[in-house]
């Protein structure tokens, strides 16, 4: 199964990333955009893995200390490589060391199951769009500018999941395999 890490959004954030998105949409036509009830905050993704790494990866998991809930607030936007060639459109997300140091003790456990490093450093964000042809996307980016600080509001972090990504027409579908609390 096509396999990731990831925190699970309140639907108070899922409503705010449908109504941001629905006020980007026009400024952006060739935009692909997500569904704003399937977005999640990944953590570590995995690609795709067998019914035995399943069973692995959820030892290490549930092996990991627990961690104290912590808020992270949604707020800004951005685009991945940057906003000349932008493949990704995004929202950012602020939050607390206690995020990263998950993230990290997370990309170490799945590191000692053969599971690469990621190379890039942790940056979370919430993907709102991708981009076929990655060109400037000048009323996007005005918008973004005008609404640099906005916040789609802050939600509390007590647990994280393994998910299953599976592809259909519809696009992505996601399902959680595994929890783990905090």
């Amino acid at each position: 199964m096509r396999a990731f890490i990831a925190i699970d959004l309140s639907a108070e954030i899922q409503g705010a990333l449908a109504r941001q998105q629905a006020a980007f949409q026009d400024a952006s036509p060739d935009a692909r955009w997500t569904r704003p009830e399937g977005t999640h905050l990944t953590l570590k993704f995995l690609g795709e893995i067998s019914d035995q790494q399943v069973s692995q990866v959820t030892v290490a998991l549930s092996a990991l200390p627990s961690f104290p809930p912590f808020v992270v607030e949604v707020k800004g936007f951005g685009f991945f490589p940057d906003a000349r060639r932008p493949g990704v459109f995004w929202a950012g997300v602020a939050a607390p060391q206690d995020l990263t140091e998950l993230a990290r003790r997370i990309e170490d456990s799945m590191e000692k199951l053969g599971f690469a490093r990621e190379r890039r450093a942790f940056n979370p964000h919430l993907t709102l769009a991708r981009f076929k042809i990655p060109r400037p996307q000048i009323r996007l980016r005005a918008l973004v500018e005008q609404q640099a600080d906005t916040s789609l509001g802050r939600f509390e972090v007590s647990e994280f999941f393994l998910f299953e990504s599976r592809l259909s027409p519809h696009g992505a579908e996601y399902r959680q395999v595994a929890r783990f609390p905090g």
